[in-house]
């Protein structure tokens, strides 16, 4: 299976949080070539994509192997290595990409500290080269620096073949749904005719439904009032509209937070983040 992409595994400097983004003309190409584990590394693998270089990779950085150690131990096991391409990022910020002598033109990457590029069926070295440059100068949260090189990179010419997926996968300690885990940005676009623009549409929806705010407000007594009404018109809430956010109302207002799978987001009480009364606002015809 040859998986001709365009990739950037990265961490954030300031966080250590490790991120892949990829895309391809090829169908679901984020089942096969991002992984990530924090504290860890991150691997993309493609061209004749061996995916056990994911497991197997991340599994040699958390036993304490360095990039070099890593290529040296596919290159003992895998005797397709040199169809093989794949950029790798240790949580150390040590990177290595490398792409095997057999890869098809144009074929190619580059690693400097926190980063590796590559790809292969490209139109040229400056696809990878654009989403260098963009990642290191854009002012953007981590995940979409990732998105917005590898938008750097469709411009500059991309997968030579056309378009048709992409995927964005993010890890942080604790930063994952319910903090229970690591893996807080996990998107794919499988197949569509412009799919990294599709993934930022997803990128902020997902920022919507699972970011954690930094600050809420209570309510006032109108939105309060206008909350009541859109509840009772739910059968959510049995009682008048009277602006008082109450017990009742507030069982009730938990429950619309969650049909609308707010709950990231919500704490309890009257207190609420702009993004989240935007959203609910806009859904629901506050005027």
């Amino acid at each position: 299976m040859r998986v001709a992409t365009f990739s950037l595994v990265a961490q954030d400097p300031k966080t250590g949080d490790l991120g892949v983004a990829v895309a391809s003309k090829f169908l679901a190409v984020g089942a096969v070539v991002p992984f990530a584990e924090a504290g860890v590394g991150a691997i993309a693998t493609q061209s004749y994509a061996n995916p056990r270089y994911g497991p197997q990779g991340l599994a040699l950085l958390r036993q304490g192997a360095s990039p070099e150690g890593v290529l040296e131990a596919f290159r003992r096991t895998d005797p397709g290595l040199e169809k093989r391409q794949f950029g790798l990022v240790a949580a150390t910020g040590e990177s290595l990409t490398f792409t095997g002598a057999e890869c098809h033109p144009w074929a190619g990457g580059v690693a400097g500290k926190g980063f590796a590029a590559q790809g292969n069926l490209l139109s040229g070295s400056e696809v990878v080269e654009a989403m260098v440059e963009t990642f290191l100068t854009a002012q953007a949260p981590f995940p979409e620096r990732l998105l917005l090189a590898l938008k750097a990179g469709e411009e500059a010419g991309g997968d030579r073949r056309g378009k048709q997926s992409a995927a964005l996968l993010v890890v942080g300690e604790g930063k994952g749904y319910g903090g229970l885990w690591d893996r807080y940005v996990d998107l794919r676009v499988d197949d569509h005719p412009e799919p990294i623009d599709e993934l930022f549409r997803l990128l902020s929806l997902h920022r919507l439904l699972f970011e954690r705010p930094k600050g809420r407000r209570p309510l006032t007594e109108e939105e309060v009032r206008f909350f009541q009404g859109v509840l009772g018109r739910l059968g959510l809430y049995a009682g008048e509209a009277h602006g008082v956010f109450d017990e009742a109302t507030e069982r009730a207002f938990l429950a619309l937070i969650g049909m609308e799978n707010l709950e990231e987001r919500y704490r309890g009480g009257p207190e609420v983040d702009e993004a989240t009364l935007s959203y609910l606002k806009g859904r629901y015809g506050w005027s």
